[in-house]
């Protein structure tokens, strides 16, 4: 895998625009992670999870797939509707 990360960190030096985009896909799959595995501690279905957050089924599985930016809003009506605590932080 060195390989692809040294060329992902070339991108990344040489193209500000893909640099951006890679951080934004990156955040976007952390998120669908983070979602998938609260999800899943749960035991619950994309269906069940989306009743118990009020979202639609469909939101869930674009998240979960990275296929949305999902705002922080969102993950906090997340947060709350599991009881769990929305942490964000820089490294």
């Amino acid at each position: 895998m060195s390989k692809i990360n040294d060329y992902i960190e070339q991108r990344q030096l040489n193209n500000p625009e893909f640099k951006i985009a890679f951080q934004q896909e990156k955040a976007n799959l952390e998120a669908a992670l983070a979602i998938s595995d609260l999800r899943h501690s749960l035991h619950l279905s994309q269906r069940a999870f989306a009743q118990l957050v009020d979202k639609p089924q469909s939101t869930i599985s674009r998240i979960e797939h990275g296929n949305m930016n999902v705002s922080t809003k969102v993950l906090s009506e997340i947060a709350t509707a599991t009881h769990k605590q929305l942490k964000i932080e820089f490294v």
